[in-house]
């Protein structure tokens, strides 16, 4: 065969494959056009990397010999959230879409940005700030805030103002940070030497202290690089007696006095605030005030200031914590109230137990609303501290922060909105207005009526009987309010399968168990009133001078006269047989409640706080005890104690 005729055969050869392909190409292309398009989902392990969701510090103490850095602004936890709802709208561990698809891919070389781009300052203003980082300890939070003062003298020289709170928990705080503190300059020392950056710059950080409570106190005359000076200014800082946190008026202070220094010195200017508390100037606790968090994060803004905090864990859905302290008097233990919370703009929880006011300090998970929001929204970052607080009270032990689910806590984050934007956004949903009304009505700080006598009665049977009618007619009102809460509930139900939030649905779903078990317990509560004042019980000890009420499972069903008191007082119109039947039913459909806040919201504060109210019980029984009188000299009119404000 000749070599003409071969290569007559190849190229007939190579032009039939070119039309085939051709052919194929376009039938390829056809098909795409009228493929709808597929998202692609990422299937996640059932044991999935803690760091995918939270970033827990390195709680290592030593002095850094190398530096990693952190780009800011980007969110390493779950403390916090943006003013968009979660993506996720059900469990990601039990998505369907998650796990439908099941595919290997094979990577090519990725090509990772370098370390002059990793640690390049993108600019206050232009990202976010991180929400959260969970520390194991100020020496923890030394090293990151290392960190974040080194990436930003890679490019512009730095002035760093400390805040400390003036209250009178914050000492072994205020200490711990004095003896940690040298870390920071040892390591920007090292890493000036090896970065040639800031080596040929010359960018010495400068510092300065300052406390604050109800007004701002400067500790050093002028920032400053001595360690030993800034050791002695942190232990100067004084107490403040008025109780005052005025945080955002301390912000503002300290920037108008030392913006034009760190301008003077071209300069940026950094603040570092650190409190165990929620500020009194944050609006926490009037939910008519709307604080001073707006213009504190606006002058930030406007100054390209950022705020970094140390602080501690929000009280789950409430303004406030209580801690404990013994007198020096008589070394009795007193449990004072603190400003801890929310971790939300306004609260999200009933602020009511059934009885009384909120007396405990359940974790919630996040930091406080004001502190995180500020961080956020000026480019910093919040740390939250660890929550081993010894005196701290009113936590159950089992309900640590770090416990919680964070894949789970990562649909539950509270939206940081400006309170403002916040209510407009409420006041949009049918459901979560209606959440909200039912918090609102039921705020026993707002409406003193809903406060009844309390957990301890007189042993004197005329004061005990005096005590009861006052008690018998708050918990008729209490009846009637919650009677209304639980139709508002029956008649926003319907649109909680339309709501986006899992936050707004576990909100709901909690209230409406707590509505049904507290609508019980007050009834019981009437009852062993009733049924002591007539009992004529003794004391089980002659020193006893006290009856204190306890929890118990034995619930009581009511005499025919207490019946026919009762049906008068809530205007019943069934029978005794029917009433106690009906008892009976209501307790199985609130543990029925309960339990399904725990399993629809496993590894959330929402879950842990079901646990918790299911096992306060539904009845009570008064037993005897000693209260010793010597607490009468305690409080604003004691003779001999007074209580410190915290």
């Amino acid at each position: 065969m000749s070599r003409t005729s071969n290569y007559s055969a190849v190229g007939t050869s190579v032009l039939f494959h070119v039309l085939i392909l051709g052919g194929l190409t376009t039938i390829h292309l056809s098909l795409e056009e009228g493929l709808p398009e597929i998202v692609l989902e990422t299937v996640f392990e059932d044991e999935r990397q803690q760091e995918e969701f939270t970033k827990e510090l390195d709680d290592n103490t030593e002095i850094a010999e190398t530096q990693n850095f952190t780009a800011g602004g980007m969110v390493s936890a779950t403390l916090g959230g943006s003013g968009a709802p979660a993506v996720a709208q059900q469990k990601v561990e039990t998505s369907e879409s998650l796990q439908e698809v099941d595919f290997n891919v094979n990577p090519s070389t990725i090509d990772l940005p370098g370390e002059n781009l990793i640690g390049q300052d993108l600019g206050v203003g232009e990202v976010s700030g991180e929400v959260g980082a969970v520390v194991d300890g100020y020496g923890a939070a030394l090293s990151r805030m290392t960190q974040e003062l080194i990436r930003l003298m890679r490019t512009e020289k730095v002035m760093a103002v400390w805040l400390f709170d003036e209250s009178n928990s914050m000492k072994d705080d205020q200490q711990e940070i004095a003896t940690e503190f040298h870390k920071i300059y040892e390591e920007l020392g090292i890493q000036s030497r090896k970065d040639k950056t800031m080596k040929d710059r010359n960018k010495v950080l400068l510092t300065a202290i300052c406390s604050f409570g109800k007004g701002v106190r400067p500790l050093t005359k002028s920032p400053t690089t001595d360690v030993n000076e800034i050791r002695q200014a942190i232990d100067r800082i004084p107490v403040d007696e008025s109780g005052d946190e005025n945080m955002f008026m301390a912000i503002q202070e300290t920037l108008r006095e030392y913006v034009p220094k760190a301008r003077s010195q071209k300069r940026r200017l950094v603040l570092i605030l650190v409190s165990d508390e929620s500020p009194s100037d944050a609006g926490d606790t009037n939910l008519s005030d709307y604080g001073q968090i707006e213009q504190a994060i606006a002058a930030c803004e406007k100054a390209k200031t950022p705020v970094y905090c140390m602080g501690r864990e929000a009280t789950f859905g409430y303004p406030y914590a209580r801690i404990r302290w013994q007198d020096p008097v008589y070394q009795l233990n007193h449990w004072v109230r603190i400003n801890r919370g929310p971790e939300t703009a306004f609260p999200e929880c009933l602020q009511w137990d059934g009885l009384h006011a909120r007396n405990d300090s359940h974790p919630s998970g996040f930091g406080p609303y004001s502190q995180v929001r500020t961080c956020k929204e000026t480019g910093g970052i919040f740390f939250l501290l660890p929550g081993e607080e010894e005196n701290l009270v009113g936590k159950p032990r089992q309900l640590e922060a770090k416990k919680f689910q964070s894949y789970a806590m990562k649909e539950y984050e509270p939206l940081l909105l400006a309170r403002r934007d916040y209510e407009e956004q409420r006041a949009r949903s049918t459901f979560r207005t209606g959440v909200w009304e039912i918090i609102k009505n039921l705020n026993p700080h707002s409406d003193s009526k809903l406060n009844m006598h309390g957990y301890s009665f007189s042993i004197e049977p005329e004061q005990f009987a005096q005590q009861g009618a006052r008690v018998f007619e708050r918990a008729s009102y209490a009846m009637n309010q919650l009677n209304k809460a639980i139709g508002l509930i029956d008649q926003i139900g319907p649109f909680r399968a339309k709501e986006e939030s899992q936050r707004w649905r576990a909100g709901y779903d909690l209230i409406h168990a707590q509505c049904l078990a507290y609508r019980i317990r007050l009834f019981q509560y009437l009852l062993v009133l009733d049924s002591h004042a007539a009992s004529g019980r003794k004391p089980s000890d002659p020193k006893h001078n006290r009856w204190h009420i306890h929890g118990t499972d034995k619930q009581l069903d009511p005499t025919e006269q207490q019946f026919k008191r009762i049906k008068t007082a809530f205007n019943l119109k069934e029978s005794r047989e029917e009433y106690i039947a009906r008892i009976k039913s209501e307790v199985q459909k609130s543990d029925n409640a309960f339990e399904f806040v725990n399993s629809e919201h496993a590894g959330t504060p929402w879950a842990a706080r079901a646990r918790w109210d299911r096992g306060r019980r539904y009845s009570y029984q008064f037993n005897s005890h000693f209260h010793d009188p010597r607490y009468a000299e305690a409080g604003e009119k004691g003779k001999r104690i007074v209580i410190p404000k915290f």
